[in-house]
Formats: structure tokens, C-alpha cells, sequence
């Protein structure tokens, strides 16, 4: 039984991205699927498909093989509206490379997202 199932999702599609296999198959929950939509808008996912088996379902993951590395944050620290350049100087490796993906009261986003906005958040996870 898996304990923390958004750290399960984000290890299998890396290492079905370090491997090269173009797909993957994800345990499915309401936030990985938040997840999975932002990283296909984002590009780095092709598509994904959810398939019910009577025990909670799962995920098909399309991968673009554009993943370097992926992971989830924890624990998952709040972050305040001023301090977004700050926190993604500790998980991103460059300027405009990669995302940090965050839960805020609108919902879950990108940190970009939220810096436009204006509004700070938990981080949930790091890709690029």
C-alpha cells in the first residue's frame, strides 16, 4: 500500500522517462489528475487517459521525453506571495526552466501562475 501516492506517480514517470518508454501507468486521485492536466498544458505529457479496474483506477500516461527530473516536495512548505523567485531558486535549476507546481486556495497551479496572481500556496511538487 502505497503511502504518499503524488511521490508514487511522479518516480514512475521518471523512471519510465530515463529508461525511454513513451508510457506509464499512474495509481489515480483527484490531485494527480489536477497534475497530470498542468503538465500536459505545459508540454512535458503528451495525453493521459484515466481506466477504471474496480480498485480505485489508474492513469495512462503519454510521455513527450522532455522529463530530466520530477518529485514531490516534502514537507510541503507554504510559500507567501513575495517569496516565489526565492523558493524556485531552491528546486528549479535555471530561470525559465521547469515548474513548481503549488496548491492555493483557487486550486492547484504552476508557480508562475500563482506569481501573476498574486497569491502564495503549499508546493506540492518540482519537474524540468
Amino acid at each position: 500500500m502505497a503511502i504518499d501516492r503524488l511521490a508514487d506517480a511522479l518516480n514512475t514517470i521518471k523512471t519510465h522517462e530515463m529508461v525511454g518508454q513513451r508510457d506509464c501507468a499512474v495509481p489515480a486521485s483527484r490531485l494527480i489528475s489536477e497534475i497530470l492536466n498542468l503538465l500536459k498544458s505545459s508540454g512535458y505529457i503528451t495525453d493521459y487517459k484515466f481506466t477504471d479496474d474496480g480498485r480505485g483506477g489508474y492513469f495512462n500516461v503519454s510521455l513527450a521525453g522532455k522529463i530530466n527530473n520530477c518529485g514531490v516536495i516534502t514537507p510541503r512548505f507554504p510559500v507567501k506571495r513575495v517569496d516565489w523567485a526565492t523558493v524556485e531558486q531552491q528546486y528549479i535549476p535555471g530561470v525559465g526552466i521547469g515548474l513548481l507546481i503549488v496548491s492555493t486556495p483557487q486550486g492547484i497551479m504552476t508557480n508562475s501562475d500563482a506569481d501573476k496572481r498574486r497569491i502564495g500556496g503549499r508546493l506540492l511538487a518540482y519537474i524540468y
